[in-house]
């Protein structure tokens, strides 16, 4: 089997499917592993490092889709500015691809059609269930935990205020608001950070269990209300909510909003679009210089007004 890497080409994307001693045991088994050049650079591996483990580096991104059977990525397929090609148009049929493709997502909806027409098998990362058997192959809770971490830092940088109380000899600073809508692995995630950054931390999920566990963490709950025939489904992930119920939980978010320097955005429906809660009236309604940070967007985002890969 020959397995290709190529290098990320979305904006702001550093990660790589492969690193140097993954590709060491690929090579082990008996797989041929092309990977393009620099593709590690963005994550602190380089060209010489694939070479010693077996990988062989290729200048060209066309050659590599061509050679391989199976592609490794991180993000699902783009359009490559630098070749002036979609990166589905470099591939053939029968050739496997994992990643994360997202097709909940309406931006990816045209994509996964033109994968399905030339007959390319896609195996989506994101729809690998959270079940003991399926553990080892479970990369969004991984990149959920990394999301809700770095998000949360990336809040309180952009936020032009400091984030815990601070006390000077002119007087006292109060910690900030925050609020974090979805409280499952990232959501969770993002509660702790902000505690351990000293902001006070509201949480809403639909899940009363999912609330329950970030009020372990320290969070003051704000209940939806949504009873759990309605919000809860198969293996206790949300549901998509009937527009009437949807309406409840937006009205009920938009009493909170408003006194939030910085809301987290996380709920998520396996496999479906993730729900708009926060409207523009609800953004308009936030102090200047608030911060939203939407890691929902893959499937849609739950920010009206959030636009993909931009600040």
């Amino acid at each position: 089997m020959i397995i290709g890497v190529p290098r990320e080409i979305m904006h702001g994307e550093n990660r790589v499917a492969a690193i140097p001693e993954t590709v060491s045991k690929l090579v082990a088994d008996g797989a041929v592993v092309l990977v393009e050049k620099s593709a590690g650079e963005g994550a602190f591996y380089h060209d010489d490092e694939y070479i010693t483990a077996g990988a062989r580096i290729l200048d060209d991104a066309a050659e590599l889709y061509q050679k391989s059977d199976l592609i490794l990525k991180v993000k699902e397929p783009q359009y490559n500015e630098a070749l002036k090609i979609h990166e589905v148009d470099m591939m053939h049929k029968g050739q496997y691809l994992i990643t994360f493709l997202h097709p909940a997502a309406p931006v990816n909806h045209e994509m996964i059609k033109q994968m399905a027409e030339k007959g390319i098998v896609g195996l989506t990362l994101d729809g690998v269930p959270r079940i003991s058997r399926a553990q080892n192959m479970d990369a969004l809770t991984s990149m959920s935990t990394c999301a809700g971490y770095k998000g949360m830092l990336m809040a309180a940088n952009y936020l032009p205020k400091f984030v815990p109380q601070i006390f000077t000899a002119t007087g006292m600073i109060k910690p900030v608001n925050v609020l974090v809508i979805g409280t499952g692995v990232g959501g969770l995630q993002a509660i702790a950070t902000a505690k351990r950054l000293g902001a006070i931390v509201s949480a809403a999920d639909i899940r009363k269990d999912a609330a329950e566990h970030a009020k372990s963490l320290g969070a003051k709950v704000v209940d939806l209300g949504v009873p759990d025939e309605v919000a809860v489904g198969k293996g206790g992930y949300a549901k998509t909510l009937p527009a009437e119920w949807l309406e409840k939980e937006q009205n009920v978010l938009r009493e909170t909003v408003s006194k939030m320097d910085i809301i987290f955005c996380s709920a998520l429906v396996p496999g479906k679009l993730a729900p708009v809660l926060l409207t523009d009236d609800m953004v308009a309604s936030m102090a200047p210089g608030s911060v939203i940070v939407d890691i929902s967007i893959d499937q849609g985002g739950n920010c009206f007004s959030t636009v993909p890969g931009e600040v």
